[in-house]
């Protein structure tokens, strides 16, 4: 099964490790351009891609679906915002934790999703779910040893990520030896190193940028792909789809969109009163990006399949 073609689902959906890899170079050996690399993968890869639920979301296939599912995307969706926006105001510290779950536990969903797609469901599908599942929770834990009990882990560091790579390449080597398949092997290692940073990043910015940018990519091309294909447009590679882009007013709305939000995120600052809240703006458009994600992927249901996965796989 394919969704470009061999080369570029490889490059931009199995295993876009090329996204992480600049990232972290660049983190590595420009440290005083951190502010920057993170406003560029804000502005070029993360708000277009929440920006993207939209037009996927909103397409006019999908006006029976959000008549039947009234009460979970309309009301459901209202109910998201009010409520993020209450907690935040009420409690940061339990917002920013539940912001970082729900993103976890999104990210992940995806990554299942993918490998399923790829394996029909079949050929150790059930390997690559568990393996998922199982390191993002390592990771989590870790995450919250690091970054909210401040575990000092500095000085085994070395040793964690040693421990952590080595159960990676391990995990990764049984799979390839049981199913011999090298592309859907590289397809779950993609789900599994997403949230690898949180071992060695100082910070949880990075955490939630450097590896998610592979995220950002298949969700990118994936709903390009669908948003075109929905208007009789069928893309067999990115080359095409980059043209395509360009002429479209899908890019132009998802430039909009991440222009206002990077510059909320950019203008946000803890240390200005009447600024410091302008990042629950974008954050709210990222909760809503969460909840209804888990509805309009959902290929269990004949809709979604009818209308969307009918239009993604070639």
């Amino acid at each position: 099964m394919q969704i470009f073609n061999k080369r570029d689902d490889l490059i931009f959906i199995r295993f876009p490790i090329i996204f992480p890899l600049l990232y972290y170079l660049i983190l590595t050996y420009f440290p005083n351009y951190e502010i920057y690399l993170i406003l560029i993968v804000i502005f070029l890869l993360a708000e277009p891609h929440f920006a993207a639920t939209w037009p996927i979301f909103i397409d006019t296939g999908n006006k029976e679906y959000l008549k039947q599912k009234k009460l979970f995307l309309i009301y459901g969706t209202a109910i998201i915002s009010v409520f993020s926006l209450m907690l935040f105001f009420y409690n940061k510290n339990i917002f920013f934790f539940i912001f970082y779950i729900a993103n976890i536990y999104h990210v992940t969903k995806q990554s299942v999703g993918i490998c399923k797609l790829y394996s029909k469901g079949g050929n150790g599908f059930n390997y690559q779910e568990n393996s998922i599942y199982l390191f993002n929770i390592l990771f989590v834990v870790i995450g919250f040893l690091r970054f909210y009990l401040n575990v000092d882990f500095l000085s085994e560091i070395f040793f964690l990520n040693l421990i952590v790579i080595s159960l990676i390449i391990i995990n990764f080597m049984i799979y390839l030896m049981l199913y011999k398949n090298l592309s859907n092997s590289l397809t779950m290692l993609t789900g599994i190193l997403i949230f690898l940073p949180v071992c060695f990043v100082s910070k949880p910015i990075h955490v939630i940028l450097m590896g998610v940018t592979m995220h950002y990519s298949q969700y990118l091309f994936i709903t390009s792909k669908v948003n075109f294909a929905r208007s009789g447009k069928i893309i067999k590679s990115s080359k095409e789809l980059f043209f395509r882009l360009l002429r479209s007013k899908f890019l132009l709305f998802l430039l909009l969109y991440s222009i206002v939000m990077t510059i909320f995120s950019s203008l946000s600052n803890p240390n200005i009163n009447y600024l410091s809240s302008l990042i629950i703006i974008p954050l709210v458009g990222q909760m809503i990006h969460f909840y209804v994600d888990s509805f309009i992927w959902k290929f269990s249901e004949n809709h979604n399949r009818e209308v969307t996965l009918k239009h993604i796989v070639s």
